[in-house]
C-alpha cells in the first residue's frame, strides 16, 4: 500500500483568541494558515454573523510531515458541548510544560512526567515533560470507543492501519500507518460514544487513486460513508478529492487526496497576521451584547 498519511484533527472552538493564545503562548504550535469564510448557513437569526466563520491550521510544522489541529470558529456560536468521543491529544514538550507554569495555565500531574493541560473550550492535551524533538512532538489521538475489538477490526482491516500495541485488559490499541507519524489510540469506554455537539473529525491523506478503493470497501461491508468520493475547490487553490466516513462509533473520518493536499496545506508566512487580523476585527460579542443576545449554545 502506498503511503498513508496522518494529517489532523477538528476542534471547534468558541472564544479564539483564548484559543489562540493556548496553540501559540503555551503549546509553541505556530499559524501555518487562516482563511475566512462569509458563508455557511444561509438563516440569518444571527444577523452578519450567521453563517460567517474561520479555519485555523496550527502545529509545530507543515502537514507533510506534521499532525496539526484545525480550528473551526463559527462567529455565533459561543461554546459547544462535549462528549466522550475525544479523550485527548499527547505531545512532548518540556518547553509547553514550563510555558504553561509561566502562564499560570491550570496543570495536573497524571503521571510521572505527564501534565494535562485544559484548552478553552474543555479539550484535554498531555503534555510530555521532556525535550521536544525535532521530528513531530505530537505523538497520538485517544479516541474513546464502545467495543475495542470492532474498533480495531475496522481501523486495521478496512483502513490498513498498523496495529502497534493492544492491551485487552486495559481497554486500549495504539495503531497508526507508518512509524514516525501520530499514532491513534483506541480506549474502550462504558457505554456508548457521545460526540456532543463538539465532535470533531481526523483527517489522513493517501494517493488520491486509492480513495475509490477506500469507499468501494466501506460499500461492501456496509460502513457509514457520510460524504462519497467528491472534488472539492479552493478559489486560487487546488482542487482536492475528499471521501469522508464514520467508525462504528461515529468518529469521523476523513481521507483526502494527496498530491492535491499538498499544495493546498503549503504554510502561509502571513497566516498568523491574518488571524490576528481577523480577531481585532472581529465584532460579534459587541453585537450580541448591543443586540441583547447570547451567542448560541451549540
Amino acid at each position: 500500500m502506498a503511503a498513508r498519511g496522518a494529517l489532523h484533527f477538528v476542534f471547534k472552538v468558541g472564544d479564539r483568541p483564548r484559543t489562540a493564545r493556548f496553540y501559540r503562548d503555551l503549546l509553541g504550535m505556530q499559524i501555518l494558515r487562516h482563511e475566512e469564510f462569509e458563508e455557511g448557513c444561509k438563516a440569518t437569526c444571527n444577523g452578519p454573523y450567521d453563517g460567517k466563520w474561520s479555519k485555523t491550521m496550527v502545529g509545530y510544522g507543515p502537514e507533510d510531515d506534521h499532525f496539526v489541529a484545525e480550528l473551526t470558529y463559527n462567529y455565533g456560536v459561543g461554546n459547544y458541548k462535549l462528549g466522550n468521543d475525544f479523550m485527548g491529544l499527547t505531545l512532548v514538550s518540556s518547553q509547553a510544560v514550563s510555558n504553561a507554569r509561566k502562564l499560570e495555565w491550570p496543570l495536573r500531574e497524571v503521571s510521572d512526567g505527564v501534565f494535562e493541560a485544559e484548552a478553552p473550550g474543555g479539550y484535554k492535551f498531555y503534555l510530555q515533560d521532556s525535550e521536544q524533538p525535532e521530528a513531530d512532538p505530537v505523538l497520538k489521538v485517544t479516541l474513546g470507543v464502545s467495543n475495542l475489538q470492532n474498533s480495531v477490526n475496522y481501523w486495521a482491516n478496512l483502513l490498513g492501519m498498523k496495529v502497534y500495541e493492544k492491551e485487552d485488559d486495559k481497554q486500549r490499541a495504539l495503531l497508526g500507518y507508518a512509524d514516525n507519524q501520530c499514532k491513534l489510540e483506541l480506549r474502550g469506554i462504558t457505554g456508548p460514544v457521545d460526540h456532543g455537539t463538539a465532535f470533531g473529525r481526523i483527517a489522513f491523506s493517501c494517493p488520491k487513486d486509492q480513495l475509490p478503493n477506500i469507499e468501494a470497501v466501506m460499500k461492501k461491508e456496509n460502513q457509514k460513508i457520510l460524504t462519497p468520493l467528491v472534488s472539492l475547490d479552493t478559489p486560487g487553490k487546488a482542487t482536492v478529492q475528499v471521501v469522508i466516513l464514520a467508525d462504528p462509533d461515529g468518529h469521523e473520518i476523513c481521507f483526502v487526496g494527496d498530491e492535491a493536499f499538498r499544495e493546498l496545506s503549503r504554510v502561509d508566512p502571513g497566516g498568523s497576521q491574518l488571524l490576528d487580523d481577523a480577531m481585532a476585527a472581529d465584532k460579534s460579542e459587541e453585537w450580541f451584547a448591543k443586540n441583547k443576545m447570547q451567542k448560541a449554545s451549540a
